[in-house]
């Protein structure tokens, strides 16, 4: 099982990250959504991003991302674009224009949002299941897309607390992405992420 941890505005908490002993595969920055308190400034994002990366991938994180902001970006050092709100066309112009890795974000309210990966799924090379919340922490029924046949790997998020049951989200996806459940009064607690990382570590030991 790989992690994905999501919302990191800072250099300490990414230092702790990268250099942990079982670090996420995938770390996400919210690049272009300020209503998001986990936001990160453009130039601020620039001096984080010069933290090696060591084992994992960093993602950005792209709600309707516009011409300005991806040519701002194409040259920081993301592996992927993890796209919400973006048509099929749009998702293909970004994935050949900057030669990215794209994560498809599709939000999930019922059985009907589910399908939609359907659409993408020759696009994508991740697909994330999320909920309609965005800057909010909601959930869905993970259950809803447990069965689902694609030969994509699947990430799933919404509202993911440390005191789940993790493993759990092992027969539903192949990544699970948590942000605001490794959160104490707003911001990333280490002690919660390593509580995290030690889960999924003994997650992948026992299977």
């Amino acid at each position: 099982m790989k992690s994905k941890i999501c919302g990191i505005s800072d250099s300490e908490t990414l230092k702790y990250l990268v250099e942990h002993p079982n670090p996420p595969q995938y770390i996400g920055f919210i690049v272009n959504y300020p209503k998001s308190k986990r936001f990160v400034e453009y130039n601020r994002l620039k001096e984080i991003l010069k933290i090696d990366k060591k084992n994992s991938k960093y993602v950005a994180v792209l709600v309707q991302p516009d011409d300005s902001i991806l040519e701002k970006i194409k040259d920081l050092s993301f592996d992927y674009y993890q796209l919400y709100d973006c048509t099929l066309v749009e998702i293909k112009s970004i994935k050949e224009k900057y030669n990215i890795k794209i994560i498809v974000a599709i939000t999930v309210k019922d059985q009907n949002d589910i399908v939609k990966y359907m659409e993408y799924n020759d696009h994508a090379d991740i697909i994330l299941f999320d909920s309609k919340g965005y800057e909010k922490s909601m959930s869905f029924d993970h259950q809803l897309i447990k069965n689902l046949k694609t030969n994509k790997e699947l990430m799933l998020a919404g509202n993911i607390q440390i005191e789940d049951n993790i493993v759990n989200y092992k027969e539903i996806a192949d990544i699970v992405d948590i942000s605001g459940g490794l959160e104490t009064s707003g911001l990333k607690d280490i002690s919660k992420i390593n509580i995290f990382l030690e889960k999924i570590k003994q997650i992948n030991n026992e299977t």
